[in-house]
């Protein structure tokens, strides 16, 4: 007959062992829950980022020889027509779009917040259909739109007794063009930023001010602005590293061409950094261009930033 084996108990760890596993546990879960992040940010963000400051040092041929020349394409970057070209360009349509549509996106979350509107969770979802539609789609129905002889706008320029304008072929009309898609596809994102914080303010605070004698001018000025500061630095910044890098509507206004035109007109930083590393391979070239695209959008959002922070601490 067999006896029953006992059961080997291990002995149990002392109350003060565990608790000081369970705090190590405790402090290594936050950093353990963000590595995933930070491990991807570093193989596909921090990487190609210092990989292109290195690439920038050399004339770089993919296919052959790499030869270092320090700050010959930075030098050469500073004497080039093109990239100064290119840079007015990009100031240019950044400056015609991010202005309007942030106003404009105010303006649309303040009407929708506060009009009494039938279906009013359509209207505010409606805003971000331009957002969700294909930035081809988009360009072919404004290309349309701005087209020289069957163009709506030329049209109506026709019924008001002015000449036609071919927009494409100019300056400033291929950069009110390209802003104006800018502006089309993301004035409804911002609207809905917007939307989201005026719906965190008590409507309390619009009754006593309304029963105040305040009216709706003064009302968004006193309140809604105030209440919308910390967005609109999130938005002003966002939008200046947007516009800045603004790339998609000014390949697709010139299909088949790298320049955007043949005088360059609507050639923005993004293009002309494209068209040097991909389009003629000069990498290093290239990578020179994204270099000082990078230093400007640090700078250009660093000084939205802390003007935007400014007028946030002023008391309205």
């Amino acid at each position: 007959m067999l006896r029953p084996t006992e059961a080997a108990t291990a002995p149990a760890d002392p109350p003060r062992t565990r608790a000081v596993h369970l705090g190590v546990r405790e402090r290594l879960a936050p950093y353990a829950f963000v590595a995933p992040f930070f491990l991807l940010f570093a193989v596909f963000g921090l990487f190609p980022l210092l990989f292109t400051f290195y690439v920038a040092l050399f004339d770089w041929d993919p296919i052959g020889e790499h030869t270092f020349v320090g700050l010959d394409n930075f030098s050469r970057l500073l004497d080039d027509p093109r990239f100064w070209g290119a840079l007015r360009n990009t100031f240019s349509i950044w400056v015609l779009s991010t202005v309007p549509q942030l106003l404009l996106a105010l303006a649309l979350a303040h009407v929708l917040n506060h009009a009494r509107l039938r279906a009013s969770a359509f209207f505010r979802m409606s805003v971000l259909v331009p957002y969700i539609t294909s930035v081809a789609a988009t360009t072919i129905v404004f290309a349309q739109l701005f087209d020289r002889d069957y163009g709506l706008l030329n049209w109506l320029l026709e019924l008001l007794g002015l000449q036609h304008v071919e927009f494409t072929a100019s300056v400033f009309g291929s950069h009110v063009m390209i802003a104006t898609m800018v502006m089309w596809r993301w004035t409804g994102y911002n609207t809905l930023l917007y939307l989201a914080a005026l719906q965190a303010v008590p409507r309390d605070v619009y009754e006593a001010a309304a029963v105040d004698g305040a009216g709706g001018w003064r009302q968004f000025r006193h309140i809604t602005i105030p209440s919308l500061r910390p967005i609109i630095v999130f938005t002003v910044v966002t939008s200046t590293i947007g516009g800045l890098q603004v790339f998609t509507e000014p390949l697709l206004v010139s299909p088949g061409s790298l320049t955007c035109g043949a005088a360059r007109q609507c050639q923005t930083l993004t293009l002309f950094l494209y068209e040097q590393g991909f389009g003629r391979f000069h990498f290093g070239y290239g990578s020179a261009i994204g270099v000082a695209l990078f230093v400007m959008v640090v700078v250009v959002a660093t000084i939205n930033y802390l003007l935007v922070t400014r007028i946030r601490s002023e008391r309205p």
